[in-house]
């Protein structure tokens, strides 16, 4: 069994329903497990799967019975107005806040609630914040070999090899991200747009099932928007992808005529369609959109 696997079977082993037999049927089952080692179970074309969350802070509830689903290799925007309980979705999604009530799944099986951060990392699940993080004294290349996917327990990284299939992925990421003329250039050199590139390539490094960004084009100009707009677009198929955006120009070069926007409002869905049905519906206009 590689480390992934250990490391998230050894989780698993004290969940309640750790010994029953898995359920193949292709209903949701409560358990976290994978149908077949190593793969994410995805047979009915779903990714993410949120069902009924609740979170509460000190008696504000920040999400209220939320329920959403995520396709294979689907590129879905979230919109909606601060307060709305964006951000506490992701969080709840990648382990960092635990739910009240509800679960989340990726896939058919894999019950996110009861996996820490790490276990879901590895699982498939990468997030980029607002603020990009980079290893700023590093260059583009070496940013990219330090978050490739694999063993990082210290002894293991002291001996890494830089293998042929590694250097063939650093240089597919290159070229997604259209990095290739700064691959040795200091990361701190980068400007917000590169970096913010640079980072999205380190979580393609890691080659995710789902990948969550959190307002990727906040502080971007508008060149620098729509050429994150263009990398965005041309990761379809290589990975299913959630963004939270409050730049509607940007959620329009993402989503097109025919991709679907959720609208939250009030840690619930408040509506979810095309986005010119959402920019339609009267009560996004009223809680979101204005007049």
């Amino acid at each position: 069994m590689n480390n992934y696997m250990a490391d998230i079977s050894w989780q698993l082993a004290d969940t309640p329903d750790a010994s029953v037999a898995v359920n193949v049927s292709g209903d949701t089952t409560g358990m976290s497990h994978f149908v077949v080692p190593g793969e994410i179970d995805t047979s009915h074309g779903l990714i993410l799967y949120v069902e009924n969350i609740s979170v509460s802070f000190d008696g504000f509830r920040a999400l209220n019975d939320l329920s959403l689903s995520i396709k294979t290799d689907e590129l879905r925007c979230i919109i909606g107005p601060n307060g709305a309980g964006k951000t506490t979705m992701m969080d709840v999604i990648t382990g960092k806040t635990r739910p009240d009530a509800g679960r989340a799944f990726l896939g058919q099986t894999l019950d996110l609630t009861r996996l820490d951060e790490p276990a879901i990392a590895q699982a498939g699940v990468g997030r980029k914040f607002q603020k990009p993080t980079v290893f700023e004294h590093h260059s583009v290349w070496e940013n990219l070999e330090l978050a490739c996917a694999g063993d990082k327990r210290w002894f293991r990284s002291l001996w890494a090899m830089l293998t042929p299939a590694i250097r063939h992925r650093i240089e597919e990421v290159l070229a997604l991200t259209h990095l290739e003329h700064q691959a040795h250039v200091r990361a701190g050199q980068l400007s917000h747009g590169q970096k913010q590139r640079l980072e999205i390539g380190m979580l393609l490094m890691q080659q995710p099932q789902l990948l969550l960004l959190d307002e990727p084009a906040a502080g971007m100009t508008d060149e620098e928007t729509a050429q994150l707009a263009e990398l965005l677009n041309r990761l379809r198929g290589h990975c299913s992808m959630m963004v939270v955006e409050h730049d509607m120009a940007f959620v329009a070069a993402l989503a097109g005529e025919t991709g679907l926007v959720t609208v939250m409002a009030e840690g619930r869905v408040l509506a979810e369609g095309t986005l010119d049905t959402v920019q339609r519906d009267e009560r996004v206009i009223e809680s979101y959109l204005g007049r």
